[in-house]
């Protein structure tokens, strides 16, 4: 196999609205105002922030993802959980079934989802072409190990592939921290 290195994109708590959720939060008709463009091509971090609601506390501030998606999902860490009171699963992005949900409060409105609040799966976006020259195909799970003081193995990283994406593993923020690792560290598959 040749070079099986992949750059780190650190997931902090996030929120992909639907558009009529984006409608109800920030008004009829509103479009999200693009802060800056993120690692995978056509999504973007929104300048517009919305407070999450849970059972027992709130996140204040979530930055909001663009473009819109068909469904709202939350993507928070273990720890944004013990704050909200709730117990997000593991999930790939979309697996929605069964999660909690909360109140979801904008400058204009607020909206109660009964589902939509994950801990994202570590996962790797690659490119067909790094998936080619890597050996790995879409929905492989793999491997990636982490060096340094903080050292680790990540198990049950799902690979995804398609031709739009940009070569990034995503962990969240506890994930990161535990293994010592920053946006733009480099981990290998093995």
């Amino acid at each position: 196999m040749s070079n099986m290195k992949v750059p780190v994109g650190l997931s902090n708590r996030h929120i992909h609205l639907s558009k009529e959720h984006i409608d109800i939060l920030f008004g009829e008709g509103y479009e999200l105002t693009k802060m800056k463009d993120l690692s995978q091509p056509g999504q973007y971090a929104a300048n517009e922030k919305v407070d999450i609601i849970g059972p027992k506390g709130t996140l204040k501030g979530v930055r909001v993802l663009g473009p819109a998606r068909k469904e709202t999902q939350v993507e928070i860490s273990f720890t944004d959980g013990f704050v909200l009171g709730v117990n997000p699963p593991v999930r790939d992005s979309g697996d929605l079934e069964g999660s909690p949900g909360a109140v979801i409060k904008g400058p204009k409105g607020e909206v109660t989802i009964d589902k939509g609040i994950i801990a994202a799966a570590r996962h790797i976006h690659m490119h067909t072409s790094d998936a080619e020259r890597m050996g790995l195909v879409d929905k492989q799970t793999v491997c990636v190990k982490v060096d340094g003081k903080r050292g680790l193995i990540f198990d049950n990283v799902l690979v995804r592939v398609h031709p739009t994406y940009a070569l990034e593993m995503h962990v969240d923020i506890d994930e990161g921290n535990a293994a010592g690792l920053k946006n733009g560290d480099i981990v290998e598959i093995l």
